[in-house]
C-alpha cells in the first residue's frame, strides 16, 4: 500500500474508532443509569415484588400463598423484579443515549420527528404495562380461580414462573400499544399508505386474535382483552396517520409553493 493511500485510509479509520468510542460511552452511561436507579431500590425489593404479586394474592383462596421450588428463589427473583423496574425507570436514559448515538447521521427534520415518537412510544409502553398489571391480571387470575374451584385444586404459583408470566405479559401489553406508533412510522415513511392499512384492517382483526390466543390464556375473555386493545390501537394508528401524514403533505406542499414564487421572483 502507498503512502496516499494510508493518508486516504486514516480519516475513515478513524472516525470509525471514533464512533466505537462513542458507542462504548453511550452504553456505558446507559448501563450505569440503570445499576444506579437498581441499586437505589434494591432497599425496597422485597416490597416491590409483594406489589407486583398483589393481583395474585388478591383471587388466591383465603390462606393461599406463593411457593419457592427453587433454594435461591426467594432471593434471586426480587432482585430480578427490581432491576426489571429500574429499566422501566431509567428507560428514558437510555433511550436518550441511543437517540444521541444516531442523531449525528439524522436529517434535521428526522430528529424533530424521532423525538416525539420515542416519547410517545415510551408513555405508551407504560400505559400497556399499567393496562396489564391493573386489568388484566386480576381479570384472568380471577378468571383461573373460578376454573380451579370446580376441581378442588388449590391455585398456587412458584414465584419464578410467575415472574415469568408477568414479564411475558407486559412485553405483550407495552409492544401491543406500540401498535399506533409502528403504523404512524409505516405511513410515515412511504412503507404501506393509509388506504392500504384500511384495506388490510380483516387480516389485522384475525391476527389480533390469532395472537391473543397465543399469549393469553386459553378462556375467551382473557383473549379479548388483549385482542380488542391491539384492534382499537390499530384503527387509532391509521387516524394519527392520517393527521400526521396530511400536515406533512401540507407543510411540504407549502414549503415548494413558497420556493416557486420566490423562483418568479428571481
Amino acid at each position: 500500500m502507498s503512502d496516499s493511500q494510508q493518508i486516504n485510509d486514516e480519516p475513515v479509520e478513524e472516525t470509525f474508532i471514533s464512533h466505537l468510542v462513542e458507542l462504548r460511552d453511550r452504553i456505558i452511561r446507559a448501563g450505569t443509569s440503570v445499576i444506579v436507579v437498581f441499586i437505589g431500590l434494591l432497599y425496597w425489593a422485597p416490597q416491590i415484588f409483594r406489589l407486583l404479586a398483589r393481583p395474585l394474592m388478591q383471587n388466591l383462596p383465603k390462606d393461599g400463598k406463593m411457593i419457592v421450588t427453587d433454594v435461591t428463589g426467594s432471593f434471586f427473583v426480587p432482585m430480578k423484579v427490581t432491576m426489571m423496574i429500574a429499566l422501566v425507570i431509567a428507560l428514558p436514559i437510555v433511550l436518550y443515549q441511543v437517540w444521541a448515538f444516531i442523531a449525528a447521521g439524522l436529517y434535521q427534520h428526522e430528529k424533530r420527528l424521532i423525538v416525539p415518537l420515542v416519547g410517545s412510544s415510551y408513555i405508551l409502553f407504560l400505559c400497556g404495562m399499567a393496562f396489564a398489571y391493573l386489568v388484566v391480571f386480576p381479570t384472568i387470575f380471577h378468571v383461573m380461580a373460578h376454573y380451579n374451584a370446580p376441581l378442588g385444586a388449590e391455585m398456587t404459583t412458584d414465584i419464578d414462573n410467575y415472574l415469568g408470566f408477568v414479564i411475558t405479559m407486559f412485553l405483550a401489553f407495552g409492544v401491543t400499544f406500540e401498535v399506533p406508533i409502528i403504523v404512524v412510522i409505516l405511513a410515515r415513511t412511504g412503507f404501506v399508505t393509509i388506504r392500504k392499512l384500511r384495506q388490510i384492517r380483516p387480516y389485522v382483526i384475525v391476527s389480533a386474535f390469532v395472537i391473543s390466543a397465543v399469549v393469553t390464556p386459553p378462556d375467551v375473555f382473557s383473549q379479548l382483552i388483549l385482542a380488542v386493545p391491539l384492534i382499537v390501537l390499530y384503527e387509532v394508528g391509521i387516524i394519527a396517520a392520517r393527521l400526521i401524514v396530511g400536515k406533512d403533505k401540507t407543510i411540504e406542499l407549502e414549503a415548494e409553493s413558497a420556493e416557486h414564487r420566490k423562483g418568479e421572483g428571481d
